[in-house]
């Protein structure tokens, strides 16, 4: 396995790609990311966990974000989700969510009010998609308690339909995300959920002498199946949580990703499951699922032992036609990164790749690749924080509130450069969720980053000055409209790059749905490919591309603006 190992690593990415600008980043210690402060931004909410005496396990693990265009502007907006009312925690005045519009200018103004989501219950996250095919982003929001979707009205107003939809799913959910499961051209739902929980079941856990208590580790709560939500294209959606197979695994479901981990046309889903095996759910084809991760080699640590998995994300970090994953565990557990061997197995490649090791002593949560130099290859950013905040008192090394992290792919391994990227990673955060989009469409995709019981982090990303690139926005007609699972590839010279729109992916999360292509400092982009998802799987093809600069596609139109 060693010498695998090492043979892999020389062949991940084609050489002679050159890093000039994260090379000169690290000499001038220039910032990476920088945080935006809220005098600047506008931002002013905050998130409140109303932590309690008595450790309510949902205090510790808010808050979700988002990047979405609610308006059709082109200018990414912001959702962010709060804690509220429910049936261990009644703040007064209520909390709630935030929806803050960009001004396209660095600015952005609160208007939750005026469009009516500002939600109300014990939040956790938020996952976006347009799941009527009208043309505007609705909005899901995951709470402990019941869920809510909000569906744009296309005029800056949103209406709860939550109940004509059937889409509640009661209990704890966490994370959520929109795809096509069955490929019938609308977006179906996904939501974790997690343990069974509410205030008569709350464990003590903590010193039993002195009678502290500390956040529970979940193994004392029961798990619970998730949900899967077929949509009717008529505004409603039907559970089929159960023939599909979803609800025969029970779980502690933190984060999801729907991927295409065999290349099939079909959408697969990866969730982190917490102290219980994470699941791997392979499609049918026949609106079935076949759960496989222990055969696959993700279920559990490479010793056996089930962890805890809280952030998720899939890519093809190694260029080599599959997608592998990504997993965030707590403290001496490490992260994982999965180099899928083409066969439904995986490797846990965090060792050799450099990632292991610097997260040993951490606990990951939001997670997501993307390219945040533009040089094209696919980097990693993750948020980090661990849920008990007493940890310090009862563990040697570990810290409740922890740094971010962030890794250059280099085409041979990942370099963690979190120490020359800037200001704000040398900073300590209770980070959970973590949403990319570029807010100011300058083409370097910025982060966004919920901090638990504090102001949220909008971090501008300074890497990719000088490096080209072709942001592009897809429009499915035949395939769903979001073009979940759909397969982008692109030329320049020497340089391919191909992408899986995956959905969803990171912790209660969602992001920028554009997708933006490096090129580094090549000046010209070839060739552009999509490969539209099933059912139609229609290719185009585009020779005559601008640069630097936004373009939308629309499944068999062409390029419907520039």
């Amino acid at each position: 396995m060693a010498g695998a190992a090492r043979g892999r690593l020389g062949n991940i990415l084609p050489s002679g790609i050159a890093l000039p600008h994260a090379v000169a980043a690290q000499a001038t210690g220039r910032q990476l990311f920088q945080k935006i402060p809220p005098e600047k931004s506008g931002i002013a909410w905050r998130h409140v966990n109303g932590r309690s005496p008595q450790y309510y396990l949902p205090e510790t693990t808010g808050a979700g974000c988002a990047f979405l265009d609610y308006n059709n502007d082109g200018w990414m907006d912001i959702y962010l989700v709060n804690s509220g009312k429910c049936d261990f925690y009644d703040p007064q005045p209520p909390l709630r969510n935030a929806l803050y519009r960009n001004n396209r200018d660095g600015t952005f103004t609160d208007v939750t009010a005026e469009a009516g989501v500002g939600a109300g219950g014990y939040g956790m996250g938020v996952a976006v998609g347009d799941y009527d095919g009208d043309g505007w982003q609705d909005i899901y929001v995951t709470q402990y308690g019941r869920n809510i979707l909000y569906h744009n009205n296309g005029d800056g107003t949103f209406t709860d339909v939550t109940e004509k939809s059937g889409v509640a799913a009661p209990g704890w959910s966490s994370s959520a995300v929109w795809f096509d499961y069955d490929n019938d051209g609308r977006l179906d739902l996904f939501v974790c959920r997690f343990v069974k929980f509410d205030k008569s079941l709350n464990q003590f856990c903590g010193n039993e002498m002195t009678h502290e208590r500390y956040y529970c580790y979940p193994k004392v709560y029961e798990p619970e199946p998730s949900w899967l939500f077929h949509n009717n294209g008529d505004g409603t959606f039907t559970d089929v949580s159960r023939e599909s197979g979803i609800a025969a695994q029970l779980g502690k479901a933190w984060g999801v990703v729907a991927t295409d981990i065999n290349n099939d046309g079909w959408m697969d889903l990866f969730v982190a499951n917490d102290t219980v095996p994470n699941f791997l759910f392979l499609n049918g084809k026949n609106g079935t699922f076949q759960e496989i991760g222990l055969a696959a080699g993700v279920a559990y640590s490479a010793d056996g032992r089930a962890r805890s998995g809280m952030g998720v994300d899939s890519a093809d970090y190694d260029q080599d036609g599959w997608e592998d994953l990504f997993v965030t565990n707590v403290d001496e557990e490490m992260y994982s990164l999965y180099h899928n061997d083409h066969d439904l197995t995986f490797e846990d490649m965090a060792g050799p790749m450099g990632i292991a090791r610097v997260t040993l002593l951490m606990s990951g949560w939001g997670v997501k690749f993307f390219d945040f130099d533009n040089d094209g290859n696919v980097d990693l950013f993750i948020a980090n924080g661990h849920p008990d905040d007493k940890i310090q008192e009862h563990s040697v090394g570990v810290m409740y509130k922890e740094p971010l992290l962030l890794f250059r792919n280099t085409g041979k391994t990942f370099e963690d450069v979190s120490a020359q990227a800037g200001v704000i990673f040398t900073e300590d955060f209770a980070a959970r969720g973590l949403a990319i989009g570029d807010f100011d469409n300058d083409g370097a995709i910025d982060a966004l980053v919920a901090v638990n019981n504090a102001a949220p982090l909008l971090l501008k990303n300074n890497a990719a000055k000088g490096n080209h690139w072709l942001g592009v926005r897809l429009i499915g007609e035949k395939g769903n409209p979001d073009a979940i699972g759909a397969r982008v590839t692109w030329q320049s010279g020497d340089l391919k790059r191909s992408q899986l729109k995956v959905g969803g992916g990171s912790y209660v999360a969602s992001h920028d749905p554009r997708v933006v292509l490096g090129i580094g400092s090549r000046t010209k982009i070839d060739r552009l490919e999509i490969r539209w998802p099933l059912p139609s799987a229609r290719v185009d093809t585009f020779t005559d591309l601008p640069l630097d600069r936004y373009i939308t596609i629309t499944e068999g139109e062409g390029i419907t603006s520039k």
